[in-house]
């Protein structure tokens, strides 16, 4: 059987084949070096540790080494031990030539990206090394699945505060990002018998999919300048979602479109879960970033028995920390526990620095200064379109990453092919639409998020997204 050895670092495998021992790690050994396992210059172990090592005899490898010095594999020099020699490596040629790349866009306008650029790194790393000076020995364990304590306890407090949220840490789950939080959700739907979940006719097609791989059949509810019509579910006799039992929305900031939910469908959205036992999931997308008013407050704080309320990261400091949190009606907290698995499956770490994070108050500086930063953007977008593009409105700007900008109809795709002629990474607004919406007239739009560029790309980025718009 195979037997590691390190030299340097580097972890290598050697196996000795046949009858004869020196041959068989002789053969080994030329193999290693032909097809570059052991690179150019590498030093070897001596003949007594690589013995040691195989639990062979010393001569035995000494007479291997010096075979390969004969054959031009290896040198040998006073002092300096036995090396790989150096002679250029033929890798063996690809079966296929690697297709072109493209070439990167040169502004990144995709809606849900943040600016990565102003990531607080220093704030974190002080975060970090405060929150693990202190952390307990058990938190390097496989944890709890719900996640450490110390981040729901977090948490609940500051969402408490900033929105409106009622729960206590027994009711949070923290998962790896909104996107494995609706998996959880999807698999505790269908165990529970639910087959039909309704959804925004416009959204992320991603969710869509998610809950369609959990073995749920999504339905679209019409949407309009109040925001998203419930009105379908309430109707028990008639139309596909009447049979819902569950609802995905976006009603802080509906996305893509921007549309806050009106009052009045919040209250019947959450009177149809009491009615009928259904659960609306509310994704609380773009909820810390309102710029015109106060941010609407979280539709769980209606009824915490019947809305899931889910939250994330990602847009307030990077999607890269994989952190997102779902606050459940107690049952459903141990139900999305149990599918999450037996232990915590988010980096403990990270979990410990944003829990140091919140409590510090360093995470509503970030906020505060990050919903500073973007609605400077969103003005100078605003006012470019108004000086250069004035036949194109930007709509659902009070709030979020991005604005939609009306196009003439039928004028969507060419648009977005000018944008890219631009150097510019855009989407039009067709891809966010539910393939079952069923619309008289379909908008032609684009959806401009203004989070990506760093501050000092986003006047060349207005320059190359207003030559793109039709005058």
């Amino acid at each position: 059987m195979a037997k590691p050895w390190a030299t340097l670092g580097v972890d290598l495998h050697l196996e000795p084949t046949g009858p004869r021992l020196r041959r068989g790690l002789t053969d080994a050994l030329r193999e290693a070096v032909r097809s570059g396992r052991l690179a150019p210059g590498t030093r070897l172990p001596s003949s007594r540790a690589l013995a040691a090592d195989l639990g062979i005899a010393r001569n035995t490898v000494a007479d291997a080494y010096a075979d390969l010095v004969a054959e031009g594999w290896l040198t040998a020099r006073q002092g300096s031990g036995t090396r790989v020699a150096e002679r250029t490596v033929v890798r063996p040629s690809a079966r296929s030539p690697r297709p072109r790349e493209r070439a990167a866009p040169t502004y990144d306008l995709r809606p849900g990206f943040p600016d990565l650029a102003s990531f607080p790194r220093t704030e974190w790393l002080k975060a970090a090394r405060r929150a693990l000076s202190v952390a307990p020995y058990d938190a390097f364990g496989y944890g709890d699945p719900r996640g450490r304590v110390e981040l729901r306890t977090a948490l609940a407090g500051y969402l408490a505060r900033a929105r409106g949220v009622r729960a206590d840490p027994e009711r949070i789950v923290v998962c790896a990002g909104f996107s494995h939080g609706l998996k959880l959700l999807g698999a505790v739907l269908r165990a529970r018998g639910i087959h039909t979940v309704a959804v925004e006719s416009y959204g992320l097609d991603v969710h869509w999919r998610l809950l369609g791989a959990a073995g749920l059949r999504t339905v679209p509810l019409p949407l309009d300048r109040l925001g998203t019509d419930p009105g379908e579910l309430a109707d028990r006799g008639s139309g596909e979602s009447a049979d819902a039992g569950a609802v995905l929305l976006t009603p802080a900031h509906q996305f893509p479109l921007g549309v806050p939910l009106h009052r009045d469908r919040r209250a019947a959205v959450v009177d149809w879960a009491r009615r009928t036992g259904g659960l609306v999931l509310e994704d609380d997308y773009d909820g810390e970033f309102r710029y015109d008013r106060q941010p609407v407050g979280a539709l769980q704080g209606l009824d915490p028995d019947r809305v899931v309320h889910l939250g994330t990261a990602s847009k307030s400091l990077a999607p890269g920390l994989r952190l997102a949190w779902m606050v459940l009606p107690p049952q459903l907290a141990e139900e999305a526990a149990a599918a999450k698995g037996g232990v915590d499956t988010c980096g403990m770490t990270d979990q410990l620095t944003l829990a140091e994070f919140i409590t510090s108050g360093a995470y509503d500086r970030h906020v505060r200064s990050a919903r500073l930063r973007y609605r400077r953007r969103r003005d100078a977008l605003v006012a470019a379109l108004a000086a250069r593009a004035p036949e194109v409105h930007a709509t659902g700007i009070a709030a979020g990453l991005h604005a939609v900008l009306r196009l003439p109809p039928g004028s969507e795709q060419s648009v977005v092919q000018a944008a890219a002629w631009q150097g510019l990474a855009v989407h039009g607004l067709t891809p966010y639409r539910h393939p079952d919406a069923v619309t008289e007239r379909p908008m032609d739009a684009l959806v401009v998020g203004y989070g990506t560029p760093p501050d000092h790309a986003w006047s060349g980025a207005l320059d190359a997204l207003c030559a793109a718009l039709p005058g």
